[in-house]
Parts: C-alpha cells; sequence; structure tokens
C-alpha cells in the first residue's frame, strides 16, 4: 500500500515524539528509539520534518537502490554522537532502575543495547555482538561505576561504527499487529524497572503520610507531659505506689514506650531479655537497609525503631 505525505505529515504532527510517522513509515528502530527518548529528546521529531519527502519514496519504493553487497556506510557523526548519548541516557536508566541488579551486568547491556538501536535506525545496522562485547570489557575497566557510562557508550559505539553494514534490502516485512506487539514489549521492558521503583518509592512516602498524624499528636502531648513529669518531681503530683515504698519506678510515659517496644519487637510485654536479645537480632537482619535497597526509605525507618526498641528494653538490663 502506498505511503501518502499528508498523511505522514499528520502523524508527525499529531505523535511526532512517539513515532507514529515512523510505524506509518515502517521505520520500527527508528519508531522505538523515538518512543523511548520522546522524539530524540525533542530535537529529533522536529529533524523529523525535513527528511518525512525521502522516506515516504523510500517506503514507495521510489529511488531504492539495488544489492549494495559488502558496501560500508559513509562514516556519520551525527550517528555517532546520538550512539553516545543514548548509549549513556539508557545505561543512567538501568542505574536508576535496576539497583539490585549488579552494575557489571547491567549497565553495559543497557549501554550497548541503547547504542545498537541507534546504529539500526534506517537502512543501516551493526554487528550487536561486537557493540555489546564492547560495552562489558569498557564496563569492566572502570568496574561498573555510574560515571563509567560515557567511556562505556563511547567504546560500544566505536565498535558499533567499526562494524556497521548496509541492511538487506526487500526483506519481508511483519503485519503491523505483530509489529506493534513487538514495539510495545520493548517498551514495557523499558519502562517496567523504573515503574518498579517509583511504585516503591511512592509507598515509602505513603508511609511517612500515614505516619505523620501519631507524630503530630505525640508533638502536640509533649508539653503536656513534660508539665506532667515536673510536677512529679517537685511533689506536686502523686506519685504510684512502687516509688512511696522505697522501689524504683518508673513515669507513666515509660511504661507506653516500653509497650510500644515490645510490639516493635513483636514479643509480649514482660518477655525475657534473652527473648529481646533474640528478637531483635533476626529483625535487624530482615530491615538492614544494606538487603532492602528496593524499599530503603522503609528499610531505614524499620531499622531505627527496632534501634530505638532495643534500646528501651535491653538499656535498664545491661
Amino acid at each position: 500500500m502506498a505511503k501518502r505525505l499528508l498523511v505522514a505529515y499528520g502523524l508527525w504532527a499529531l505523535g511526532g515524539p512517539l513515532g507514529l510517522h515512523h510505524v506509518y513509515l515502517g521505520r520500527d528502530s527508528h519508531a522505538l528509539l523515538w518512543l523511548l527518548t520522546l522524539g530524540g529528546f525533542g530535537g529529533g521529531w522536529l529533524w523529523d520534518f525535513w527528511h518525512l519527502p525521502s522516506w515516504v519514496a523510500a517506503a514507495n519504493g521510489a529511488g531504492a537502490p539495488g544489492d549494495r553487497g559488502g558496501t560500508v556506510p559513509a562514516l556519520s557523526p551525527l550517528r555517532l554522537v546520538g550512539q553516545v548519548t543514548v548509549g549513556m541516557y539508557f545505561g543512567l536508566v538501568a542505574a536508576l532502575g535496576l539497583p539490585w541488579v549488579p552494575a557489571l551486568l547491567a549497565q553495559p547491556l543497557a549501554v550497548g543495547l541503547g547504542v545498537q538501536l541507534v546504529s539500526s535506525v534506517g537502512d543501516q545496522t551493526a554487528e550487536a555482538p561486537h557493540t555489546l562485547a564492547a560495552a562489558f570489557l569498557a564496563s569492566l575497566l572502570f568496574q561498573g561505576r555510574v560515571l563509567a557510562v560515557l567511556p562505556t557508550s563511547l567504546a560500544a559505539s566505536i565498535a558499533a561504527q567499526r562494524h556497521r553494514r548496509y541492511k538487506p534490502r526487500r526483506m519481508p516485512q511483519p503485519r503491523l499487529a505483530a509489529r506493534l506487539y513487538h514495539l510495545g514489549l520493548a517498551c514495557l521492558a523499558f519502562a517496567a524497572p523504573l515503574a518498579c521503583r517509583g511504585l516503591c518509592g511512592a509507598a515509602g512516602l505513603l508511609g511517612t503520610l500515614l505516619a505523620l498524624p501519631r507524630a503530630t499528636t505525640e508533638l502536640l502531648l509533649l508539653p503536656l507531659r513534660a508539665s506532667w513529669l515536673l510536677a512529679e518531681v517537685l511533689g506536686f503530683a502523686g506519685g504510684c505506689p512502687a516509688r512511696e515504698s522505697g522501689a524504683g519506678f518508673e513515669p507513666s510515659g515509660w511504661s507506653e514506650r516500653q509497650q510500644r517496644a515490645y510490639e516493635v519487637l513483636g514479643l509480649p510485654v514482660g518477655s525475657s531479655a534473652e527473648d529481646v536479645h533474640r528478637s531483635y537480632r533476626e529483625l535487624v537482619k530482615v530491615w538492614h537497609p544494606d538487603h532492602n535497597r528496593h524499599r530503603a526509605e522503609e528499610a531505614e525507618r524499620r531499622f531505627i525503631a527496632l534501634q530505638e526498641a532495643y534500646e528501651e528494653l535491653a538499656g535498664p538490663r545491661r
């Protein structure tokens, strides 16, 4: 079916940053790149305006070159810059969305895939094994640090340029439904880690918001409790029977804190020191922040609560 220039410009205007005009013209690699970068970070979408006529003509088979044999495409500085930029972008997204995956695995893989995606735009492509191998070797030299995305992306881009080639001509194109399915899977693989990280952050924020009313109540009652404690110390308020008999006593506020400490440690009130110590050690291993990087805020809050509860219950015994 012949492609129309007017339709291509309409799709460019309505959904250009999402690559709709590239989907219409059968340029799926370009469409995926635009989907993941929102039109080449905006600038690529505007650049497409001048190239739509030639792309429509190529999609209709006008002026299509024949078999180019083993010829190598000319070196494109613009494509090289795009490879380095998108490779760095993919590497940073992997570091942000996959913090629990070793950096030596997630970062070079993401960088290599980003460089390979830019290499496959248009009628060109590159040898993916060489691109990924260069990315992994460069990342290994820099030990997977976040700042290594630049040299890793540069090394992968140079390898892709050295092994660039033209795509085979006149390959049968899958049906539109299959193409959209593959594009959707690629977008899901890119966005799922970021969405998961965002949900974890939202859950931590929600827990903090839910704890605000209790913290506000405690803050408002603090002057009243301080006044009551001062009155007891000065003798204006009656003490508990334990104090009158000469035994050591604790203000009423302390018993509430102890009950709360037992709840945090998951123990009944009055448990032995051994039970307190055992429960504390087990829960600290579970909620240590180093073991819960995907929910760091919640783990830090639980870890601090366990420390305070243990000091409340085990401190007097020591």
